[in-house]
């Protein structure tokens, strides 16, 4: 125990002199705006005393059955929700009781927020507030009200909260902020254990590496492929351990593939926008990968990479340069961005005011701010796990090669994302016919010619799977619905047999939930589909594979190991 106090005072005066040298900087939202909603949502709820006191009633008959219930030891059925694993929340009335109560507190107040005024903004953002205090207050998340941690405080004497907050006060003093060990940042080396499937960087520029990976069979397929990722995190979530790599996966299937490694951003890219991304980007990579192969290249692509292949493709097809491209595949991409769910809450005038100001001053949107943007949405997995074992259960952080991905978290030109929020999100251009422009070019993506294949994932928290179903029938691509969420769904190696997947061939009726009624379930993995469907478009042909004889360097390439 003396150990531990001792690692602790270190720890604290780290802390201190770390938070003493913190620097006031300007912020990428806009507080006012978040007063503003919270007090038009509260006059809207004023404007309806009525409707308030049903709620009122509801709940009190709701409290009673709760109370009936919990008193005469009636257990239910447990709910499926990973933060009350433990068999304690079911089998002992104490804890289930909290639980239960917890639960349904949280319900009610959720139904109390549709009630109020202020636009769908201000109800997001209602939302969005409700959410992170309800996630804030779960009794899993507190010593004296978590089974497990009362557990372990009884097996060390209190040895683990001890421990843990000396783990808070070396996250605070990190300079990032708490909860920053997700996963082992030790446990994976990229080139060697992460991101290790062999191949070559063969061109690139200010903006880009463009890697070709090294054939392992004597055969490919005709068509090579384009992988195009978002820019906020590394390539190489297609990449990950070899065990589930899709790209070593594609290689193994007989597929030249090729990958575009974004450069991280710096003050030198400040003034990079939309445009220079699509042609300095994705334009240029697809003649460079046809040029080296002698065929148009197959694009694949994810989230924030989708939309941009979709702007790339209706400028190529504006142009009279649809044959540049054979097909393309979006993976959890918007193109319309009318129904963003929760996301909406930070497209707000003020929320972009501010962030532009951000922007001015910095050059670029951090990683971490990403990060914890994006750990905000999903904080029940991403924030408050990991407060309950690094802080309370005092747990080594696991390996995970997917979180590892997402903690190397790459920066946003301000011209990138001032355009982004304001053009796509805000506006919503993308779905007017030549609302958005790039290099002189209006960009209509009805005029997209070549075949498309658009696939969601069910769980998906940032691209709803409803609003990427609307941009595919809006564009008359074929459309797959993947298991599983956001990036998990992307990785799903066909040897795990995981999540399944739907397929509801050509008819595509205006109601996403009214496809998914008629659609055929399929078991496993959606990457042998989707393979079928790439060779259906092909022209079938087999040639020797493509050897790289010109490399500037080993993959993963430079790009991916800057700072």
């Amino acid at each position: 125990m003396i150990d531990t106090m001792s690692d602790f005072a270190k720890r604290l005066n780290e802390a201190a002199e770390a938070m003493t040298g913190a620097k006031t900087a300007t912020l990428p939202f806009d507080p006012f705006a978040i007063a503003k909603a919270q007090s038009e949502w509260a006059m809207g709820l004023a404007s309806r005393p009525t409707d308030l006191l049903e709620v009122q009633m509801e709940a009190a008959a709701q409290w009673g059955e709760f109370w009936k219930r919990t008193l005469s030891g009636e257990a239910g059925e447990a709910p499926r929700d990973r933060r009350f694993r433990s068999a304690e929340w079911q089998d002992d009335g104490y804890y289930r009781g909290l639980r239960d109560a917890y639960l349904l507190a949280s319900e009610q107040l959720q139904s109390v927020v549709e009630m109020g005024g202020g636009e769908e903004s201000t109800k997001s953002m209602m939302h969005f507030l409700l959410d992170q205090y309800l996630n804030a207050v779960s009794p899993a998340n507190f010593a004296a009200t978590n089974p497990d941690v009362v557990a372990k405080t009884k097996e060390t004497g209190g040895a683990n909260l001890v421990r843990g907050f000396a783990n808070l006060v070396e996250d605070v003093a990190s300079g990032k902020g708490i909860v920053q060990r997700r996963t082992d940042p030790t446990a994976f080396e990229k080139g060697k254990t992460i991101a290790a499937t062999p191949g070559e960087v063969v061109f690139q520029n200010e903006l880009f590496q463009l890697i070709q990976y090294t054939p392992a069979t004597d055969k490919v397929a005709a068509e090579p492929l384009l992988y195009v990722p978002p820019l906020v995190n590394r390539f190489y979530m297609i990449d990950l351990d070899p065990s589930q790599s899709f790209v070593k996966w594609l290689v193994e299937e007989g597929r030249t593939v090729f990958v575009i490694s974004w450069v991280n951003p710096g003050d030198e890219h400040k003034d990079k926008g939309v445009g220079d991304y699509v042609l300095d980007g994705i334009v240029t990579a697809a003649s460079e990968v046809k040029k080296r192969t002698g065929e148009a290249p197959d694009l694949f692509s994810f989230c924030l990479g989708g939309t941009l292949v979709a702007i790339a493709l209706a400028y190529l097809a504006a142009e009279g340069r649809s044959d540049e491209v054979n097909s393309a595949t979006l993976i959890g991409s918007l193109v319309d961005f009318a129904d963003m769910r929760d996301w909406s809450a930070f497209v707000h005038e003020g929320h972009l005011d501010a962030l532009d100001d951000h922007l001015e001053a910095q050059g670029y949107i951090d990683s971490l701010e990403l990060q914890r943007l994006f750990a905000a949405m999903r904080a029940n997995d991403l924030i408050w796990s990991s407060v309950i074992n690094h802080y309370l259960l005092d747990r080594d952080a696991p390996p995970s090669d997917l979180l590892y991905w997402f903690e190397d978290g790459a920066r946003i030109p301000a011209a990138f994302l001032k355009s982004y929020n304001r053009d796509l999100l805000l506006d919503n251009k993308l779905a007017e016919p030549a609302g958005f422009e790039v290099g002189g070019v209006t960009i209509d993506l009805a005029k997209i010619e070549i075949p498309m294949m658009v696939i969601a994932l069910k769980d998906d928290h940032v691209s709803a799977w409803e609003a990427v179903y609307r941009g595919a029938r809006d564009m008359g691509a074929e459309f797959i619905l993947g298991g599983s969420g956001h990036n998990a769904g992307v990785i799903n190696p066909p040897s795990r047999n995981k999540h399944g997947f739907w397929t509801g061939g050509k008819t595509m009726p205006e109601d996403a939930d009214a496809w998914l009624a008629k659609a055929k379930r399929h078991e496993g993995s959606w990457w042998p589909t989707w393979t079928q469907w790439l060779d259906k478009h092909g022209d079938g042909r087999q040639v020797a594979a493509r050897k790289i004889k010109d490399g500037i360097e080993p993959a993963p390439g430079s790009y991916a190991m800057m700072p």
